[in-house]
């Protein structure tokens, strides 16, 4: 099932169980989706593809994450617990991330693959990384493992 039926889908059952919270935060993901397909059709796609809908989300969360600390930090903390809900529900339609183990196994392989030996070879290290694994790991935080990797 791909991600637009299952917004369709999660939206009809959190509506039909009176879950206000769930139903308007898969209303929000619904819209910005709609700006992201609209803002995609000058390049000639009417509608992007999961890939491009699972860096979307990850974008929402990452952004939410930032206001929780704000919130946290200037003593609101029901605001901080709204976005915490609403990050939980953004997440649940992202694929399930690598452990710290696989991670590091990834990290070791696309090393391997690459024949990198520098941290001047970082870049074709991370493209690897992303290549293959870009929906189930954080680039963010692999970053700093290939870079210790490569003695950086």
């Amino acid at each position: 099932m791909d991600l637009r039926t299952r917004f369709t889908a999660d939206l009809k059952t959190a509506m039909q169980g009176g879950d206000k919270a769930t139903t308007s935060t898969i209303r929000m993901i619904m819209a910005k989706l709609k700006d992201t397909d609209i803002a995609a059709r000058p390049s000639g796609v009417d509608k992007v593809p999961d890939e491009q809908i699972v860096s979307m989300l990850r974008g929402m969360s990452k952004s939410r994450r930032e206001s929780v600390e704000m919130y946290r930090q200037g003593n609101r903390p029901e605001l901080a617990e709204k976005e915490e809900a609403e990050i939980a529900v953004i997440e649940s339609f992202l694929p399930q991330q690598m452990d710290e183990a696989a991670t590091a196994a990834a990290v070791d392989e696309a090393v391997a693959e690459t024949g990198a030996t520098s941290i001047k070879e970082m870049g074709k290290v991370m493209a690897a990384l992303k290549a293959k694994h870009a929906a189930t790991l954080d680039m963010a935080k692999v970053g700093p493992l290939v870079k210790a990797k490569l003695g950086g």
